[in-house]
């Protein structure tokens, strides 16, 4: 069953009208085909209206649905001979990251990204995909592996944010965020960041630097959650969309501020109704941008990189 969030209701009733119609007998007085196909197209134009008008604190709600595909849903749609790797070598393997070697096409890259989890046993083996320290070592480890085999890396952010707990602040958590984004900074290979559903705080960053950053349609990227903000702010979480407001998370923000190189494209209703479309839209905007980014010398690249982050923020008028 699909699951609809409250934002999606009208949708859902006339799905749950067309599912009824469908399951009706012929009727002689009721041309049922007809009927059903012109509930079908009454359904399209709905779906346009309401993800046309969608707010930002809806889109967050969206950038976190509950069917939404997570990093290894994906996986076996636009990858082949996927082997994960594990461990950081130095204390554990967290499983809110998940990474290894993969064939795109006709090249060899590393995948590193978060995995939330689907149902509530997994959800709490992966640590709702807030990754510890550990985890943002496993991935340093990856990313060095890669530049080593001279293979592109393809990072895909999914995460409220790095894991806040004790134990986390223990081990170094913010050193390992730290040294992650210096040493994406100036990593020899080709570095491709996308933004598949939430995008939070340091947690996203750790492996979010690189050449492309990109951002599927219904994703977010902000230092916060709006309920966290709202928290902090107002005290109370019910004001969570004045926060998403303020905070212009969406990927049209993000453009509109030039922080993301593009947005993904998603099927009509999300990535979460069809996973295989969303996954086909992925692999050919990432496979045009590897191929050109492939085609820059090493020491190229890196300066191009340098320029790039330098200018991230930057709104002053040039001289």
């Amino acid at each position: 069953m699909a699951t609809y969030l409250e934002f999606e209701r009208p949708i859902a009733e006339m799905t749950s009208k067309i599912e009824e119609l469908s399951l009706m007998g012929d009727d002689a007085d009721i041309n049922i085909a007809e009927e059903v196909e012109r509930l079908h197209k009454k359904r399209d134009d709905l779906v346009k209206r309401v993800y046309a008008k969608a707010t930002r604190s809806e889109i967050c709600q969206l950038s976190r649905h509950p069917d939404r595909p997570n990093l290894l849903d994906y996986v076996p749609l636009i990858f082949d001979d996927f082997q994960e790797l594990h461990g950081d070598r130095a204390f554990a393997d967290d499983a809110a990251i998940v990474g290894g070697v993969a064939r795109f096409r006709e090249h060899s890259v590393m995948i590193v990204g978060h995995q939330k989890g689907k149902t509530t046993k997994e959800k709490l083996h992966r640590n709702f995909g807030m990754a510890k320290p550990e985890g943002y070592r496993k991935a340093l480890r990856l990313f060095k592996l890669a530049e080593r085999f001279e293979m592109p890396v393809l990072t895909f952010i999914d995460t409220a944010g790095a894991w806040p707990g004790i134990d986390a602040e223990e081990r170094g958590q913010s050193e390992a965020i730290a040294r992650n984004l210096q040493e994406l900074a100036k990593l020899k290979v080709p570095v491709i960041a996308t933004v598949i559903g939430e995008g939070g705080s340091g947690g996203a960053l750790a492996i979010g630097v690189g050449d492309r950053l990109y951002m599927q349609k219904f994703s977010t990227y902000a230092v916060i959650s709006p309920e966290g903000c709202a928290a902090i702010l107002w005290r109370d979480r019910k004001f969570a969309p004045e926060a998403a407001e303020a905070l212009k998370p969406t990927a049209v923000d993000m453009q509109n501020l030039g922080l993301i190189d593009a947005i993904i494209d998603e099927p009509k209703e999300g990535a979460h109704r069809n996973v295989e479309q969303a996954a086909e839209m992925m692999a050919d905007t990432l496979y045009k941008s590897l191929s050109e980014l492939l085609k820059v010398p090493a020491n190229t690249l890196l300066k191009q990189r340098e320029q790039r982050l330098r200018d991230l923020g930057d709104f002053g008028t040039k001289a």
